[in-house]
């Protein structure tokens, strides 16, 4: 098969690999469409222990199983590799359990690829209809509606009722967005830094901001979505957030600063920490795609696989405005 391969930092090269071989609780997936991640940015860069080179990165995934009795049947993929013995994965939340593994990280190569192995329990059948690419969204917006609910679960009154800012506009955060937007918000407003983004923002209807210049003021929202996690995001959450409200922090950019923990303990703010998702949060997320309910999903770029690494460099000069580009193959 040929397969989109980081071979070291900065540097991915398109080439022939072995086919994988599925073990008896897998199939093949022909992959047709697959997204790219901030995460898989982050090992591009050289910043990732736990995706060491050569590996093929890629866990946005979607196309057709090849193996099987279910061969030809149109799927997306989720990611997360868990063993469903485990207690975490019996209540509910196998994002949680120690046993998880990863697609695009060792032992599970990724998905820039011609061809993935999954076990099946892992793959959610789509209609016939629905866009393939919109497919590949299922992981990264599975991401942004664990985001929301929580925030939703841990606040003190409806969502309707509440102000909702978000910062950062890439695919997690604007998903979160428009994930808030479904489940009822009516005072919405994205942060972000990137010119190109403020428009792709702008152009799904909702408001946008340049951080640091009009900002929301001190102590004005009730909820603040924090999807980039970067010293300077914390420091602005903490800032904007008001007295009992939710902070809910969804980035993984480096570094630990930012959080005024005094406000967060004197103003009793609610600081939770996401990750992933939950099964029954991957499963609403395919069906409001492919009812959709989450807009047209203009906010993404596909381009061909085989010019990935041109996709990563634009990426990384800035020089993208879609919140997301997804790889056809």
């Amino acid at each position: 098969m040929k397969a989109l391969v980081y071979i070291g930092p900065n540097s991915l090269v398109f080439r022939d690999e072995p086919d994988p071989v599925p073990e008896t609780d897998e199939v093949l997936v022909r992959v047709e469409a697959v997204g790219i991640c901030g995460s898989d940015m982050h090992a591009y860069h050289g910043f990732d222990a736990r995706r060491p080179p050569p590996l093929i990165l890629g866990h946005e995934a979607a196309g057709r199983i090849a193996t099987g009795p279910r061969a030809g049947e149109r799927v997306t993929i989720n990611p997360l590799v868990v063993d469903p013995a485990c207690p975490y994965a019996i209540e509910g939340r196998w994002h949680l359990s120690p046993t998880r593994q990863i697609i695009s990280m060792p032992p599970r190569p990724g998905a820039f690829a011609e061809l993935a192995r999954i076990p099946l329990r892992n793959v959610t059948p789509i209609p016939e209809a629905m866009p393939i690419a919109h497919a590949a969204l299922a992981e990264p917006v599975a991401v942004s509606w664990h985001a929301v609910r929580t925030g939703m679960q841990r606040l003190h009154q409806p969502l309707a009722a509440c102000r909702v800012v978000v910062l950062g506009g890439g695919a997690i955060g604007l998903a979160a967005g428009l994930v808030a937007r479904l489940f009822g918000t009516r005072d919405l407003v994205i942060g972000e830094t990137n010119l190109q983004r403020r428009a792709t923002v702008l152009a799904e209807g909702i408001g946008v901001y340049q951080p640091g210049e009009d900002e929301p003021g001190a102590n004005s929202a009730d909820l603040v979505i924090d999807a980039v996690g970067a010293d300077a995001t914390r420091a602005a959450a903490c800032r904007i957030v008001r007295p009992g409200g939710v902070i809910v922090h969804v980035g993984l950019l480096p570094g630990q600063g930012g959080l005024d923990v005094r406000k967060i303990t004197l103003q009793e703010v609610t600081l939770a920490g996401v990750y992933c998702y939950t099964p029954a949060d991957f499963a609403q997320t395919v069906e409001a795609l492919a009812q959709g309910r989450l807009g047209a999903l203009g906010w993404i770029e596909q381009r061909p696989l085989n010019v990935g690494d041109q996709a990563f460099a634009d990426i990384d000069g800035g020089r993208v405005g879609a919140a997301k580009i997804v790889l056809r193959t």
